[in-house]
């Protein structure tokens, strides 16, 4: 009916059944694109399991240790394999480097626990030793580093000094790490321990303590009844 009241009528009137006629074919277009859209991203995503999937199984045996069901995303940076440990059920995310400075060979230096689940953009880089606990849960582009550059020389180029300062980091198992957090050397980070985003740890967290800030601080005791956080 509004097709017949149309027929015939000024040209304002015939772009209004116009414009009709396209949301009509619109509509009717819709569930086409969506179901289209929706077998493209499964595609996609089966396409990069597999990928990431092959992948880690064929760089595995490079790693001092490399346990079942653990994935690598790519694209990744990976330096000093011989002397990384990963353990089973872990997962790294796309954009991350794992690397060892120093010699190919020795003892291991960089470890990662089982279960433990590294977002993606995150920086592990171990000189002396990296520990990574069991089950733990970082946030994209954590930082963690067992060393510093070294600054000492000014009349050279920092990238030139080399490293500085090394001293062994461990995160405890089951802890979590937010966002941008920055990890330096000498730290220990408690077993069940929360970190919050864009923290910089320069000194040890206790277990099951949230730590926020930079430098970062205690204010709770997850463990404490009061759920509201407290100054320290």
């Amino acid at each position: 009916m509004i097709r017949d009241a149309l027929d015939g009528a000024p040209p304002i009137m015939s772009g209004v059944r116009g414009n009709l006629e396209k949301e009509r074919a619109a509509g009717r277009s819709r569930p086409v694109r969506r179901a289209a859209g929706r077998a493209a991203i499964g595609a996609y995503r089966l396409l990069a399991r597999a990928r990431d999937k092959a992948f880690s199984l064929a760089v595995s045996g490079a790693f001092a240790d490399f346990g079942p069901r653990s994935v690598i995303q790519l694209p990744v940076r990976i330096r000093g394999e011989s002397r990384i440990a990963i353990g089973s059920g872990v997962f790294i995310g796309a954009g991350s480097w794992l690397q060892v400075e120093g010699e190919e060979r020795g003892h291991l230096v960089l470890v990662i626990g089982d279960g433990t689940s590294i977002v993606g953009g995150c920086v592990l880089s171990a000189a002396h030793s990296v520990r990574i606990g069991r089950e733990v849960l970082m946030a994209r582009n954590v930082y963690i580093a067992d060393h510093t550059h070294a600054i000492d020389r000014p009349e050279r180029a920092v990238l030139a000094q080399g490293i500085d300062r090394t001293a062994p980091v461990e995160i405890g198992d089951g802890a979590w790490l937010g966002q941008n957090v920055v990890v330096g050397p000498g730290v220990r980070i408690g077993r069940g321990a929360v970190v919050g985003a864009n923290s910089v740890v320069r000194e040890d967290v206790p277990d099951f303590a949230v730590a926020v800030g930079a430098p970062a601080r205690v204010v709770r005791d997850l463990r404490d009844a009061d759920p509201h956080p407290v100054a320290r």
